[in-house]
């Protein structure tokens, strides 16, 4: 009988070691980084999104290499991972990156894709709407 404090005592210590790395991304590999990744995506504040988005593929772009690219993101918060993001965009913008002429800083590269993501969401939207729009009219189907 006094063996059960102890075990609920240990038990309920591990499941709250667990969750403490709800914020983190899980790098043991690739698919659980990516999982991680979108889980955590969800839980931030939507003006966050893209950027920590945006900051993660630009770690993945800069390190091909899946050994590496673990490491530099396993056990990472989202701030983390945008801040990493921002000093990899920094490090390729002063060796003259090609990709990066066109946006004069890491916020204007930001909120361009946030435009894009909104023009997206926007047609998306549209053609869901009303999807006899978008269907060709020369149809001899008719609505009874």
């Amino acid at each position: 009988m006094k063996k059960l404090p102890a075990l609920l005592l240990i038990l309920s210590c591990t499941s709250l070691l667990a969750c403490s790395k709800g914020q983190e991304i899980n790098g043991h590999n690739t698919s659980t980084a990516f999982r991680s990744v979108k889980a955590l995506k969800n839980r931030l504040p939507v003006e966050k999104r893209i950027e920590f988005e945006v900051a993660f593929w630009t770690i993945r772009d800069a390190k091909k290499n899946d050994t590496e690219f673990l490491n530099a993101v396993d056990g990472k918060t989202p701030q983390e991972i945008i801040e990493a993001g921002q000093a990899i965009y920094q490090e390729r913008k002063a060796a003259g990156f090609k990709d990066y002429d066109t946006y004069t800083s890491w916020d204007d590269m930001i909120s361009k894709f946030g435009k894009e993501r909104s023009a997206q969401d926007n047609k998306r939207l549209k053609s869901k709407e009303d999807p006899d729009k978008s269907k060709d009219n020369n149809s001899l189907l008719y609505k009874l």
